[in-house]
């Protein structure tokens, strides 16, 4: 019975290492990904247009983009610090177009709609 405490004992030690190891690893950063990728480009449209006149701005944004994603992404391209950050997702489908009413595939998109201060400027153009 005493060799059974033993072998218990050894693997408590074991077991605390391996917490220690993994506790005391650097934890990865939201920052370690590619920025420059999450946004792909500005929207300039009417309603984003009368939107920046708010301090809202309009971008296409990767499918699997999340708004912290975004919000990073803003901070570190264009050097302000959005206060809000909303995301609408288009999903793709076909549509009927032409006289002849053929149906064509439409590709969905990701938008994301950033909200800054009132200082706060973006120059899209």
């Amino acid at each position: 019975m005493a060799l059974f405490g033993k072998k218990k004992d050894a693997k408590k030690e074991s077991a605390t290492e391996v917490v220690k190891a993994v506790s005391t690893a650097p934890k990865a950063l939201s920052t370690d990904h590619n920025l420059d990728a999450i946004i792909v480009g500005p929207r300039i449209t009417e309603k984003s247009v009368q939107l920046g006149e708010q301090n809202v701005y309009t971008f296409t944004v990767k499918r699997d983009a999340t708004k912290y994603e975004v919000r990073d992404a803003v901070k570190a391209l264009y050097k302000v610090t959005p206060v809000k950050v909303n995301i609408v997702n288009k999903a793709p489908a076909k549509r009927m177009v032409g006289s002849r009413n053929r149906a064509k595939h439409v590709k969905g998109m990701k938008k994301a709609y950033v909200y800054l201060k009132k200082g706060d400027t973006i120059n899209l153009v």
